[in-house]
């Protein structure tokens, strides 16, 4: 259920390219911490938008919070490399998902990402890499 209202403010906010308080009251209730320090990552440009050529296949790169400035690769609906999406999502399920999802999903709702073109064969590196 909860990610059935999650998905619906996703496809109100890309409709209209913006957030409303509305929007963001409902988020916070659903995802908490996690949507705040999301919605940081995205402020700060956090988030790249690695698209394939030809394909047009993609995911995101989300850099972390920590001093380190880890880079994570993101399915913002499926999967995230982050020990969080690990641990919370996955096996204690406390989690719908983590930060770096969230920032992927908030950056595409409102175009607020850096676009980096590859090639199909330059993504599938990446992903062996996972």
């Amino acid at each position: 259920m909860s990610l059935a209202v999650a998905d619906a403010v996703w496809k109100e906010i890309k409709s209209s390219r913006s957030v409303t308080d509305d929007h963001l009251s409902i988020l916070h209730f659903l995802f908490g911490r996690n949507f705040e320090r999301a919605a940081r990552i995205v402020d700060e440009g956090g988030v790249r938008k690695i698209s394939a050529v030809p394909s047009g296949r993609s995911l995101f790169v989300v850099v972390g919070e920590s001093k380190r400035k880890e880079e994570y690769i993101c399915f913002a609906d499926h999967h995230c490399t982050c020990y969080s999406f690990f641990y919370d999502v996955v096996c204690r399920g406390e989690q719908l998902c983590c930060k770096h999802q969230l920032a992927a999903q908030l950056a595409e709702a409102v175009e607020a990402y850096v676009k980096s073109d590859v090639s199909d064969e330059q993504l599938a590196l990446m992903l062996s890499r996972i």
